[in-house]
């Protein structure tokens, strides 16, 4: 079968991303890691830009996928959910593109061996279309996609529900047209004594909010709010991170579709949580000698 291009190119980040993690002090947030990466190895911002059909970002979903192969290894530990983090094994090792290519055959062969067997347990050999962890993405992906069906209207408003179960107080959805890109506006109360108006932007994107539209929005916001907050099912480029976090600028929060997702499980807004248990392919490994 003929290889398609660009086929387990996330096997050469199993030893950035090791490094990464040490300079983080063993854990770190998956974009942590990934922008200490990009910073280590002085990555080029248009491959750091690039996307998926899917809109996700290609380069934090190679490093993804490296990640979980380095959990079936023994380097990282798959306990805490959001968290990257070092197991005592992973912190002594230092891994060659030879070492790091060793570890991805050998549990290829595995993937293999489960297929044979029938197992229900799915180990991706190559992947470029979607997330490395099929527990945790595929309710992503299949929630992104509802969210992606509304109609622009639709969308506004479940974000309008969102906010309201995240604390939010007098949330609006002003419905009008030519608003400078504002859809929304809230209240949020940090405590009886402090609160701030806040003002909001959907998008139902595929792709990656640009810079531009971000520093669009912050002029609407300007003399009418204290903060604003961008949600999309997309992504921001990284020129649209820079711009959001501007010294000297007022600040605004980007919550791509990854972050959004988070925010609805938090609240179970729209969702219906059941138990899924993974097999833990690591553990049963040593039995296997």
């Amino acid at each position: 079968m003929k290889k398609r291009k660009g086929q387990s190119e996330f096997v050469q980040w199993f030893g950035p991303l090791l490094d990464a993690l040490r300079e983080l002090g063993y854990s770190g947030k998956p974009k942590e890691v990934s922008e200490k990466i990009a910073q280590n190895l002085n990555l080029n911002e248009s491959f750091l830009n690039e996307a998926l059909k899917s809109g996700v970002n290609r380069f934090h979903n190679q490093v993804a996928w490296a990640r979980q192969y380095l959990i079936w290894e023994g380097l990282l530990d798959s306990s805490e959910r959001g968290t990257w983090k070092l197991t005592e094994k992973g912190k002594n090792t230092h891994l060659t593109p030879e070492e790091s290519r060793e570890i991805f055959l050998k549990w290829v062969e595995v993937n293999q061996k489960i297929r044979k067997d029938k197992t229900k347990t799915e180990i991706i050999e190559d992947q470029e279309e979607e997330g490395p962890d099929k527990v945790e993405v595929s309710a992503e992906t299949n929630l992104l996609s509802v969210l992606k069906s509304l109609s622009p209207s639709g969308f506004e408003n479940v974000c309008k529900e969102l906010l309201r179960e995240h604390g939010f107080q007098n949330v609006e959805v002003t419905g009008k047209s030519h608003d400078g890109g504002i859809d929304g506006f809230g209240i949020l109360e940090l405590n009886p004594f402090v609160s701030f108006k806040v003002i909001f932007q959907c998008k139902r994107y595929e792709g990656a909010v640009s810079r531009a539209q971000v520093g669009d929005f912050r002029n609407a916001m300007l003399g009418r709010a204290e903060k604003g907050i961008i949600l999309t099912t997309g992504t921001f480029s990284r020129e649209a991170e820079k711009e959001a976090s501007r010294d000297g600028a007022p600040p605004i929060e980007l919550v791509d579709g990854n972050k959004l997702i988070q925010m609805f499980e938090m609240v179970k807004l729209g969702l219906k949580p059941k138990t899924v248990y993974d097999v833990d392919l690591n553990y049963f490994e040593r039995f296997k000698e």
